[in-house]
């Protein structure tokens, strides 16, 4: 049976146009694994890993037993001059994970927090070294990277940006990787690497010696799967380290083996010399972010501070929460255990061949994907965003839960995934969009 949701009125959904969705609900009462079950009782299959952030599936008991261990042993700990060994194991497994020496970890509570945070420490890398003047960033158009002050001024979605008034002083954008002449491509699209080039022009416009750091999503995410051209990456990190600039990579979606290997610098060859981590890093159980750095930056910004001098004037109340250090050693565990992050890569290719099969539908206009992340644009239906919205509806009544951000809907199975999971995914989708 399903369970009445009550009173609806009082709770503010985020990024939802709250009057139509309080008229018609879409709410989910239980999960478990690839399904969720709706407040009226229908299965609902999970096609997104919750928000790109349950690769191995909803209510994993591995990770319910950690939380509750230690709820009933200490609930909470500061981090502000002291600590609590969760914190501290957890940061020496990620710093064995993590690709090259990125073997320091500031925590945070979410990806926007890990973005404000990233920028920060990149300002302070630069003054410890006598280059206070850089305090310029670059982004990315359509680029997602959380919805603080920080992250919306370097971010690229216009709708996100517009009302808050102009963000940040002196942020410039590169141009995004979106082409026509890659329409329907599979994996890095072969056209676009010059399209880094923009780094360069604009380190001739403003100078490159007052750039801090340049940030980019190695696979951009939220605006609807956009792989990097064939060495676009690479481009990007010969500019900056000719400019002395520091390379951010937001790997909140794309990271914890979501392109099939344990992070974009695995996947594409570049190494970063800062990482924003979230979403998976407790498999979605408890709210929990973070920025890994290079031994260089956090050397350089402690050991410019004076002796028993606070190096970083910045945290959060619940940074480290010993809670969510449970759910992410758990989470890990379960990564390594079961080995989902090969088991990602070994779904890849069926997966990309079912997303791809739905590109001959007429309203679809371009699919793009790579490892178990993939977009398809749809063909605007007058007022962009008007038919994506109709196709959340009924893809949920269809009973699949898919994220759509515009009129690009967005696919990211869990990798607990069975092939069966895949194709159900896909002849969901298919049933939709064929009469949408």
């Amino acid at each position: 049976m399903g369970e009445h949701p009550g009173n609806l009125e009082h709770h503010w959904l985020p990024f939802t146009p709250n009057r139509d969705f309080k008229r018609a609900p879409r709410l989910m009462v239980r999960g478990s694994g690839m399904h969720y079950e709706s407040a009226d009782g229908r299965p609902i299959l999970d096609g997104l890993s919750g928000l790109f952030c349950a690769p191995a599936g909803q209510s994993r008991p591995e990770i319910a037993d950690a939380v509750a261990d230690q709820l009933r042993r200490m609930s909470y700990c500061t981090s502000f001059q002291h600590g609590h060994p969760g914190a501290f194991a957890l940061a020496e497994r990620l710093a064995r994970i993590l690709p090259g020496d990125l073997d320091h970890v500031f925590f945070t509570n979410s990806g926007s927090e890990s973005v404000d945070t990233a920028l920060k420490i990149a300002l302070l890398y630069h003054r410890a070294r006598g280059e206070g003047h850089r305090q310029r960033f670059v982004g990315r158009e359509r680029a997602y990277h959380g919805v603080n002050f920080g992250g919306i001024s370097v971010g690229g979605i216009g709708p996100n940006r517009a009302g808050f008034g102009p963000g940040l002083p002196g942020v410039a954008h590169l141009r995004h990787t979106w082409l026509p002449e890659n329409r329907f491509s599979r994996g890095e699209p072969e056209h676009g690497a010059e399209l880094a080039d923009d780094l360069e022009r604009l380190c001739a416009l403003h100078g490159g010696h007052d750039i801090a750091a340049c940030i980019v999503e190695p696979v951009a995410g939220s605006t609807g799967c956009l792989p990097p051209p064939r060495g676009y990456l690479k481009r990007l990190r010969e500019i900056c380290d000719r400019h002395g600039i520091l390379l951010i990579f937001d790997e909140v979606i794309c990271g914890f083996g979501r392109l099939g290997a344990p992070f974009s610098a695995d996947r594409f060859g570049v190494q970063p010399d800062l990482v924003t981590l979230a979403k998976a890093l407790t498999n979605g159980a408890v709210p929990m972010g973070a920025v890994a750095v290079r031994q260089e930056v956090y050397r350089t910004v402690t050991e410019a501070a004076p002796p028993q001098g606070i190096e970083l004037f910045h945290g959060y109340t619940y940074s480290g929460h010993p809670v969510a250090c449970a759910a992410g050693l758990a989470a890990l565990d379960v990564y390594e255990k079961e080995g989902l992050f090969e088991r990602a890569a070994a779904l890849e290719e069926h997966f990309l061949d079912l997303m791809f099969s739905l590109g001959e539908l007429p309203v679809v206009t371009d699919v793009r994907g790579i490892g178990l992340l993939a977009g398809l644009d749809l063909a605007p239906d007058g007022e962009p965003g008007r038919r994506g919205y109709r196709a959340i509806r009924e893809l949920f009544e269809a009973g699949l839960l898919v994220r759509v951000t515009g009129d690009a809907v967005l696919v990211a199975p869990a990798f607990v995934a069975e092939p069966a999971d895949l194709e159900a995914i896909a002849e969901r989708m298919r049933g939709v969009l064929e009469r949408l």
